[in-house]
């Protein structure tokens, strides 16, 4: 029975990593039709939704029968319950994957900001970056490399804020790019929230693995930590000399 139960359990690791990967794809995907104003692509991620949702449904169908069926002890039955809480915040980034692919939709036509643009894709390496890290240390079962990504998500904020101020800037230069502005703040509004779901993956893993729930989201536990490196950013960035200002001999 118990050689059963571990067969079972495993084919539960498997599937949760695989939606993981594909739910990374999504995010791959939605931001590429963002940026090269794909309208196609951007559909067939929406319509890559309706198989996201299903790979969650029958995830949770298959824990629950874990836990119906073979009665797990208690470790088991934690791993499970993470699992399934895991599941619920891949299933949310898939959602945030699709309201970008509707944004490139919605934006299609209207001018652009290259610069912005750029950023917004190192933006997304990030946060890709972050999750697969995150599935990375869930199939291993590492508590210490779970943890470590919360200092990956300080990153993620400290970029979008960067961001928002380089959009504001560029508005302010140029009142026509004020209808793509709104859906780079909504894009970047949206990577920022998938990374702060990746720090519940990150949470969930570590409770997996060690049985105690930690707070991970460093907006919460340091609220002032991502201001302060955000601030030093800016003064770097004002404290390097432009094209226009002559060079010390």
């Amino acid at each position: 029975m118990r050689e059963l139960f571990d067969d079972e359990l495993k084919k539960l690791h498997g599937r949760f990593v695989e939606m993981g990967l594909n739910i990374s794809e999504q995010i791959y995907s939605s931001t590429k039709a963002f940026m090269e104003h794909d309208k196609q692509l951007a559909k067939e991620v929406i319509d890559a939704d309706n198989e996201t949702n299903g790979e969650e449904m029958r995830l949770e169908k298959q824990a629950l029968s874990l836990i119906a069926l073979q009665q797990p002890v208690a470790t088991d039955f934690r791993v499970i319950i993470s699992i399934l809480k895991a599941s619920s915040d891949l299933e949310r980034i898939g959602d945030h994957a699709v309201s970008i692919a509707r944004e490139t939709i919605r934006v299609k036509g209207n001018p652009r900001i290259p610069k912005v643009e750029k950023e917004i894709a190192k933006m997304t390496d990030q946060v890709r970056d972050m999750l697969e890290k995150a599935l990375d240390a869930y199939s291993k079962s590492d508590a210490e490399a779970a943890k470590q990504l919360s200092e990956n998500d300080v990153q993620v904020d400290k970029q979008y804020l960067l961001i928002r101020d380089a959009i504001t800037k560029a508005v302010e230069e140029d009142t026509e790019t004020a209808t793509a502005s709104s859906s780079y703040f909504m894009v970047i509004r949206l990577l920022e929230r998938i990374g702060d779901h990746i720090v519940n993956l990150a949470e969930w893993i570590v409770y997996s693995a060690v049985g105690k729930i930690v707070e991970l989201n460093p907006g919460k536990a340091n609220p002032e930590l991502v201001h302060k490196l955000y601030s030093e950013e800016i003064v770097k960035e004002k404290d390097q000399p432009t094209s226009n200002q002559a060079k010390p001999k």
